[in-house]
Order: C-alpha cells, then structure tokens, then sequence
C-alpha cells in the first residue's frame, strides 16, 4: 500500500518522532527555510538488522523508488509493503513550510543518511531541519511515538526567566490551539511570535499527518 498526502483515513520536535509536538525557537521566521541540515539519528537494534538483497531490502527499496515519485504537494508521505515477517512501514513527514520538490529533496537525504548511520537496521529515524523520516518493520501509523525525541537548546541565557517561560507556554498553547483545529487542509502545523523585550521569541508545533487533529 501506498499514501501521501490523501492517507486511508485523512490524515499529522525538533521533532518528536512520531509525533507529537514540534517546538522550534529561532532567531527569526525567514531563518527556517535556509538549511537542511542534519539534526539527530537513532537507530533501533530490538528489531534486528536485514541481510543484504533480501526480501526486507527489495520491499524498503520499493517503497523509496515508489514515494520518490510523489509531489509532496503536501509534504508528507506514508505507506508500508510486503509481508509478515518482511512487512516495512515508512513515514516521512517535512516541515510545514517545506513541501513539493524541497520536501522530495529532503526525503533523498533522509533516506542516505539513514542507510549511512543505521546501516541494515530495520527500523531507524533521522531528522533534518526540514524533515525526518522513520522506518520499522511494526507499525506505527496514526500513534504517538513519545520514545523516539532529542533535545535542541541554546546556552545564551535570558534576562527574566519566569517571564520568558511564561510567555513561552502562552505562545505554544495559542500555535497548538491553532495547529489543531479542524480545517479542510488539516496540516496540523502553526508558526507565530511574541515580542520580548529586547528580541522577539519564535514557535513552531507540528504533528506528524498521519495522526487525527484531536490526537495531535
């Protein structure tokens, strides 16, 4: 089987694997769209690893050849191919800004680095900035993955931490309100700001697509 922007049911920190809440703090919103760099990896041993050519390879190979040639209008893809005991699951979900050939772009990456880091694992997942893909033998659509996450932060400290922390929450509760409410797009993805005193404090939250807006 195969979906992408239109999943069987409709379906979405740096990034909670699967997902939950994204939170990004930036210096500024027209930073987010420059960089594609590599953010964090994991690779999962309980699976086990595949032997090369096997039917495990050829099914995760034919889904990569097979969601290369989505549009990504989107920017989010999901599917799974093959049988028990050689089913794979896989999920690539970009930033909400990143869709179309910079999401498809995102997804070439993705997939070499996994290969690179987790080479014959399984099950493993990558982020980037602008995207993460996550691959396993079980499946995991349209659930929380609350054991896959890292933690980005900055060593600059602030002036007044109660009141930055407070404005902090308040934004993210207003962007998760807004991401999660229902729409005809349903992208579950929301940006905004909040001035500080002296700079201004950026948030982003997203879900992984896959998941219904009330999960998220």
């Amino acid at each position: 089987m195969y979906s992408s922007s239109a999943p069987k049911r409709i379906v979405s920190i740096r990034y909670l694997a699967m997902m939950a809440i994204q939170l990004l703090i930036i210096r500024s919103v027209s930073s987010m769209n420059q960089t594609n760099a590599y953010l964090n990896h994991k690779c999962s041993d309980i699976e086990g690893k595949y032997k090369p050519k096997s039917p495990y390879e050829q099914n995760l190979n034919f889904l990569i050849t097979d969601m290369s040639k989505d549009n990504f209008i989107r920017g989010f893809a999901y599917a799974y191919h093959g049988d028990d005991p050689n089913t794979i699951y896989i999920l690539l979900q970009c930033r909400g800004d990143s869709y179309g050939s910079k999401c498809g772009s995102c997804l070439s990456t993705a997939i070499s680095e996994l290969r690179k880091r987790c080479p014959m694992n399984k099950a493993g997942i990558v982020w980037f900035d602008q995207c993460l893909l996550k691959i396993s033998p079980t499946a995991f659509f349209e659930k929380i993955d609350d054991k896959n996450k890292f933690y980005m932060y900055s060593t600059k400290k602030v002036t007044d931490p109660a009141s930055f922390n407070a404005k902090t929450k308040a934004l993210l509760t207003e962007l998760t309100a807004k991401a999660t409410r229902r729409s005809d797009k349903l992208l579950l993805y929301e940006t905004g700001e909040v001035k500080l005193v002296k700079m201004n404090l950026y948030g982003m939250v997203q879900c992984t697509r896959d998941l219904w807006f009330t999960v998220c």
